[in-house]
């Protein structure tokens, strides 16, 4: 319950996730943090993401683990095994909401398929996170975040920027996150569905034309027409000198936003007169040689320093923010006042840092718990579910 005493915000849906990775569990996170009770299932050697990154006392309780299994409760379930197979029913039959990223093959191999898991639960919403839509070519395919980097033309983009013909993969696993939004909306668009018809449903959600459709909402650009009206890359996001902006003692992103500001930002740097060039004589050839602007204002930018360009466009209200090494970020001070970083106690992990959820609400909001250690809450779950005394030693737990 939140302090006001209202109910939190998905208070009393009950969700079994048996993700692993970030796809799955980044929708599960939103989840969690918006108040579901997310119920994680693991195999003994767990989520693999426990692993990853850092780790301060406990292997497997590695630093991405901190964060994106918060606030959920893991059980340990040998699925192979009768006594974990039943348990697994058991919990879909009491529960609101099934997801999982296991191929379609094997999980209907063990059992868990649509039909199977709906034969026990009419009402359940059953989420399945895959790489690929389920009727294209590819349905098979493994898929991971740098694949469909590739595949959806992301890793291209770089080589339009810089001349580079060698692809980059973005240096975050953007894919795996950005498909996980589209599965959070996607289970909370059922489950309102659910609340005005009864009705439960399976849901697909593919990683691949999932973040292939965000990229290409810019992007698909002049290739959104039929005949075409030019080619595919949104040009301002691809514009080589559209980058930071050296300075004298650094780098800065400086945005001129409209015509107002392009001519304001170059008043400011003392170079009004370069509006003089015939090319740029008015706003729209301004906007078609916009890359004269651009390179002329990275040669302006390095007679300055970055806190001279700082003070100088703020004052003006000119988009404009130094560029910070990601190792700086916790030093903020915006972040810091709005207590985006939150320093907690883990019961067995210590002293770390929790990032907020950036969306706020005035009255629902939960309270966010710790990542769970591996099992952690396997007897309490099974004895919900009338077990407790069905497992044998070690067995189907295990």
């Amino acid at each position: 319950m939140s302090e006001s005493g209202n109910r939190t915000l998905l208070q009393g849906i009950k969700v079994v996730d048996l993700t692993s990775i970030i796809f799955g569990p980044y929708c599960t996170q939103i989840l969690a943090d918006l108040g579901a009770e997310v119920i994680k299932v693991e195999p003994p050697e767990g989520d693999l993401m426990r692993r990853s990154g850092a780790h301060a006392r406990t292997f497997g309780m590695g630093a991405s683990h901190m964060t994106i299994n918060r606030g959920k409760r893991s059980i340990v379930l040998n699925l192979k095994s009768e006594e974990g197979a039943e348990a697994m029913r058991r919990l879909v039959a009491s529960s609101d909401i099934f997801i999982h990223n296991v191929r379609d093959k094997a999980i209907s191999r063990l059992g868990f398929g649509y039909e199977a898991m709906r034969s026990i639960n009419e009402k359940l919403i059953y989420v399945h996170c895959v790489g690929y839509g389920s009727d294209g070519p590819y349905a098979d395919l493994p898929a991971y975040d740098d694949v469909i980097q590739a595949a959806s033309g992301l890793a291209s983009l770089p080589c339009k920027v810089d001349g580079n013909p060698a692809p980059r993969y973005t240096p975050s696993t953007v894919v795996d996150k950005v498909a996980g939004l589209y599965a959070a909306y996607a289970v909370m668009a059922a489950y309102i569905h659910r609340l005005r018809t009864g009705e439960g449903q399976s849901v697909e959600v593919p990683m691949f034309e999932a973040f292939t459709q965000f990229l290409l909402e810019e992007h698909l650009a002049g290739a959104t027409f039929d005949p075409p009206q030019g080619s595919a890359g949104y040009r301002r996001q691809i514009e080589p000198f559209r980058q930071p902006f050296r300075t004298s003692d650094g780098y800065i992103s400086i945005v001129p936003y409209g015509d107002a500001n392009w001519i304001k930002v170059l008043e400011l740097l003392d170079d009004a007169a370069f509006l003089s060039d015939e090319r740029l004589a008015t706003p729209a050839l301004r906007v078609a040689n916009a890359d004269l602007l651009y390179e002329r204002l990275g040669q302006l930018t390095q007679k300055w320093t970055t806190a001279q360009l700082d003070e100088l466009c703020r004052l003006a209200s000119i988009p404009v923010m130094p560029v910070r090494d990601i190792a700086e970020i916790q030093d903020d001070p915006h972040l810091r006042a709005t207590g985006f970083f939150k320093r907690r106690e883990h019961p067995s992990e210590g002293g770390y840092f929790e990032v907020q959820p950036p969306v706020r609400f005035s009255a629902g909001a939960p309270e966010i718990g710790h990542a769970p250690r591996l099992g952690e809450h396997t007897d309490e779950i099974l004895a919900e579910i009338g077990m407790s005394q069905t497992f044998s030693s070690g067995g189907g737990a295990q």
